[in-house]
């Protein structure tokens, strides 16, 4: 039995308020505002000062009130599709390093690969009023567009190319690189091709990639199969269907090396020797590739570098510089292992 005592509340303590912060670390609430917002500008010996104020106040900044009289939030958004991929957790990491010590609190949103939940965040997220957006791949939604050009801060555009960003972009040609692996395969005498994705856009500009590079060099049709989810397991399901609708298929470019992965483990449940019966190949480089037997062929790709220029951008645009081209190109690497 679960008891339950309740004890009169003692009267609670009143809440410390910016000005007794200033009081205490001998300083004016402006001080105080622009450490808490931008603590470069404030001399480390102020910035000690008022943190220990803080500390002994257990002062909670009123951020939302501070916004509304300064139009400065404090945050940079960004918006993933999955916080489940640690390829993008990568690339998040590089915004954070990049962000740092300038007073910008990352606050990251997971749309799980929907673009109905990518408008809905989106739409949340610029209600917060960030004074900058990282994305992860290319806003086309004309609605989402038009309101993020209004918003007239920095958006940062990652892990695709366009000529038309909403302002700026940083990444690598999705197409490049299937094209890229659909051209690896066939020099070491694969003609019968598959790939396997999801549905978002980067997934279908690697598969049209790998389309177009087979039919270049006359080879047959790759079968696409599309996975059900992003997961070692859904690797496997993909893979296993593959065999069952092209039983011929001798190598398979998987959109992510968590699928790849799910595809090698199948291939070894059925005693499929890898690369001699079946070539596969990933994208991401990710740990977990490289340690398994056969090591994962895969498109290494700078998932840490794109995070941190798209940071480095947004900040040089939010400080009103010019950082040079609105596109950065920062391309992709083929690593051949054991698997092809």
């Amino acid at each position: 039995m679960l008891t339950l005592c309740i004890h009169e509340a003692e009267t609670p303590l009143a809440k410390a308020r910016i000005e007794d912060v200033a009081a205490r670390a001998g300083t004016s609430p402006v001080t105080v505002s622009r450490a808490l917002r931008s603590p470069a500008k404030v001399a480390p010996e102020t910035r000690a000062r008022i943190a220990e104020a803080i500390a002994a106040l257990e002062y909670i900044p009123n951020m939302a009130a501070s916004s509304l009289a300064s139009r400065r939030s404090g945050i940079a958004a960004m918006l993933v599709p999955t916080i489940g991929n640690s390829v993008f957790a990568e690339t998040v990491r590089g915004v954070s390093d990049a962000l740092a010590g300038t007073g910008l609190q990352l606050l990251i949103g997971d749309y799980a690969y929907s673009d109905q939940g990518e408008r809905d965040l989106m739409r949340a997220l610029i209600g917060r009023q960030p004074e900058a957006l990282v994305v992860i791949g290319v806003i086309r939604d004309p609605e989402l567009r038009t309101l993020l050009k209004r918003l007239d801060v920095p958006v940062v555009e990652t892990w695709d190319l366009t000529d038309t960003p909403v302002d700026s972009v940083v990444g690598f040609s999705n197409p490049g690189a299937g094209a890229a692996i659909a051209t690896h395969f066939l020099t070491r005498g694969r003609r019968r091709l598959a790939f396997v994705g999801g549905t978002d856009d980067r997934a279908e500009a690697r598969a049209r990639g790998f389309a177009q590079a087979a039919r270049d060099e006359g080879a047959a049709p790759p079968h696409i199969e599309h996975s059900q989810g992003i997961s070692i397991a859904a690797g496997r399901g993909a893979l296993a269907r593959i065999l069952a609708a092209a039983p011929a298929t001798d190598a398979v470019f998987f959109a992510t090396d968590v699928l790849a992965v799910g595809g090698l483990l199948e291939c070894q449940s059925r005693g499929i020797e890898i690369p001699t019966q079946l070539a596969i190949a990933g994208l991401g480089d990710l740990e977990i590739g490289r340690e398994l037997t056969p090591a994962l062929t895969t498109v290494q790709i700078p998932a840490y570098a794109m995070g941190h220029r798209a940071g480095e951008l947004a900040l040089a645009r939010r400080a009103g510089h010019n950082p040079g081209p609105a596109i950065v190109d920062l391309g992709f690497t083929i690593v051949a292992r054991q698997s092809s």
